[in-house]
């Protein structure tokens, strides 16, 4: 039985190259974006694909909500541009995001939100779903001084089949 990662001589979708990484192996990818509203669903639809790619579907949905969670909030709150990196060192998902505001939510354990206010909720709902989070305002970025980064971290919470461990 192959996967979709087997590379098929025959198969013009499959590029020649190197085997795919090991599941274990470390990797990351970055996406850098800018100030529109269009950045959160293009960096959501870049994390689903990447996870798929490695067979961690299970972290997809929560690793989803939170990103779309913070890109938006980079995308609402600053002006310039901003970067997800997605990172992997097995069973950890690290998921961060740069923007070029220095100014970091409050790390603490956040505040109940009421039920009926329309916004604020971003925190709580990183703290529900994230395995870890905080963040830390930096002094250099990507794109010159300033800024901040948040992140998460999610676990895998059951081993990966036998055959993508190797």
């Amino acid at each position: 039985m192959s996967s979709f990662l087997d590379v098929q001589p025959d198969d013009p979708y499959s590029p020649p190259g190197p085997d795919p990484l090991p599941f274990a192996a470390p990797w990351a990818y970055e996406l850098h974006f800018p100030c529109d509203p269009r950045s959160p669903g293009i960096a959501r639809l870049t994390l689903r694909a990447v996870l798929a790619a490695h067979h961690l579907t299970e972290l997809a949905d929560r690793a989803e909500l939170l990103t779309t969670e913070l890109a938006t909030n980079s995308v609402r709150h600053t002006k310039g541009p901003a970067s997800v990196r997605l990172h992997w060192l097995c069973p950890v998902l690290r998921v961060s995001v740069w923007d070029m505001s220095p100014d970091l939510p409050p790390l603490a354990p956040p505040p109940p939100v009421s039920v009926h206010a329309g916004s604020g909720r971003g925190l709580v709902i990183l703290d529900a779903v994230a395995d870890r989070w905080g963040g830390c305002a930096i002094g250099e970025g990507p794109y010159g001084p300033g800024g901040k980064t948040m992140w998460f971290e999610l676990a895998l919470r059951q081993a990966p089949p036998p055959a993508l461990v190797a």
